[in-house]
């Protein structure tokens, strides 16, 4: 089985999985308790998992309920359900008791695997009455049939405005969303991977785990991120790249850690998703560290990326999550129309990467799709030569006296000051204007850094009318498990000016 960069893997990720094994070699080292897993060991304790399932009843295609942080169990729990031919649901530990009770009854999971430091969470989460099993069963059992059709992913949305909604993955969009990353990044089998996100998201799992199941590499994996031992566990562990989201490269930056010599001339690139990645962190953090910076894009029901820019020396435009690799996007108006360059519209995408649709939700999967392109609600224009530069989320816009203002242009004025770690503008109801401009920011240690001189920065760069009229100092911005900001949950965190 070889990646081509031209057409998506085909099999299933059973099939991938059996190919690595027979190829040999180490699968993921782990910094932190110095355990390694070889694909011949993953591989066996996975069918493990997957009989012992089939043993118990599991029906093909049901749901199993997979509750851990990162490390060597995720990992044989997570491909166990694959190979078995269940649908890995993966739980969202950082999503709190009430969506993780929802995920649970919603998945109609009958079992799953439980980490004893998440146990906790699931007893008090566990209102439908879910089996926790162990891993390390001995059971006699014929593995199900497994196509790549067949589903194999469930992974819940972060909700933020309604109810999660369940996307679902078959083997064949689970496997492209590896690919997608293995072509746009050159991944090759002499490649470590740096996992610092929660396989639990669509990024740690299809960027990272899928990227070195169907690229032939292997990784280094963390239970959590650690920005004082982030380049020290990236040397010791030969990390050749690293998939992070901005507010993980903005506090490396912004801490005290630095790359050896022999880490920065390993690492070939570190790569950003999940949001957009300011300008100035960028270019500051290629300068501190001499590592280059690849802005990526992509969504959990496009199983992580669309798009991403070239790797050096190829053109990367700051500032773009760059072009389409594997699938097609375009930019369209609210019919569906195609728009030409420099229009802005929403990004439309599709290609083997995409959810199989929403669980359970006909009615979301419906209104998701149009004439086969997925709706992303992001808001774009594209250049000529195809590179994306996102101007806002269609939910995420502020609309003052009739305009439209994006909050990333705000929050880019911000992140000019080099004491502002995090910040996110957001809409505040107003009398006068319907909504009006406001921003939380996070800075360092140690700042004297006041409102005053964040309002006049923004005034500078944006003019009056986009300029904040309040800017709330936090020790923290609420984010969501991915590490992206929640921007429409800072307005009830923080009192409203006074008028």
């Amino acid at each position: 089985m070889k990646l081509s960069p031209d057409r998506p893997p085909e099999g299933t990720v059973r099939d991938w999985l059996e190919h690595r094994a027979a190829d040999g070699g180490i699968a993921v080292v782990f910094p932190e308790t110095q355990d390694r897993l070889a694909w011949t060991e993953l591989r066996d304790a996975a069918r493990a998992f997957a009989r012992d399932l089939t043993a118990r009843g599991a029906a093909k295609g049901e749901s199993i309920a997979i509750v851990s942080p990162n490390g060597r169990e995720v990992l044989i729990a997570l491909y166990g359900a694959l190979v078995g031919g269940f649908r890995s649901t993966m739980i969202n530990l950082a999503a709190g008791r009430d969506a993780i009770a929802y995920a649970l009854s919603h998945s109609e999971a009958r079992f799953a695997f439980v980490h004893d430091d998440a146990r906790a969470l699931f007893d008090a989460a566990n209102e439908s009455g879910v089996s926790a099993l162990a891993l390390g069963a001995e059971a006699q059992a014929d593995l199900y049939d497994v196509s790549p059709e067949d589903d194999a992913l469930l992974m819940y949305t972060s909700g933020t405005t309604g109810r999660p909604k369940g996307v679902v993955h078959a083997h064949s969009s689970l496997l492209a969303g590896g690919w997608t990353t293995a072509i746009a990044h050159a991944l090759r089998p002499e490649d470590r991977g740096f996992c610092i996100l929660p396989i639990y998201h669509i990024n740690g799992l299809c960027v990272t785990v899928m990227g070195a199941l169907v690229s032939g590499g292997s990784l280094t994996m963390t239970s959590r991120f650690s920005a004082s031992r982030f380049w020290e566990q990236a040397g010791e562990n030969g990390a050749t790249w690293f998939s992070a989201v901005p507010t993980i490269i903005s506090h490396l930056l912004h801490g005290k850690g630095e790359p050896d010599a022999a880490c920065r001339a390993r690492l070939r690139f570190g790569r950003s998703a999940s949001s957009a990645l300011a300008v100035e962190t960028q270019q500051a953090f290629e300068a501190r560290f001499d590592v280059p910076l690849v802005e990526t894009m992509g969504l959990t029901e496009t199983a992580a990326q669309i798009l991403s820019n070239p790797l050096p020396p190829g053109p990367r435009k700051i500032g773009s999550p760059g072009i389409a690799y594997g699938c097609e996007v375009e930019i369209q108006d609210t019919k569906g129309a195609s728009l030409p360059p420099e229009v802005e519209g929403e990004i439309v995408v599709r290609g083997p990467n995409v959810m199989r649709g929403y669980l359970k939700n006909p009615e979301a999967t419906e209104a998701t799709f149009r004439d086969g392109w997925l709706r992303t609600g992001d808001l774009a224009r594209m250049d000529a030569e195809g590179y994306v530069f996102v101007t806002g989320r269609l939910k995420e816009l502020i609309i003052k006296g009739g305009e439209n203002i994006a909050p990333r242009e705000v929050d880019e004025a911000l992140y000019a000051h080099p004491d502002v770690v995090e910040a996110a503008a957001f809409p505040r109801k107003c009398a006068r204007y319907g909504e009006a401009v406001e921003a939380a920011v996070r800075v360092r240690d140690g700042s004297s850094l006041d409102d005053t001189t964040l309002i006049e920065l923004c005034r500078s760069k944006l003019g009056d009318f986009k300029t904040p009229d309040a800017i709330h100092f936090l020790p923290e911005l609420p984010k969501g498990p991915s590490g992206k900001i929640q921007r429409l949950k800072i307005a009830d965190l923080v009192p409203e000016a006074p008028s």
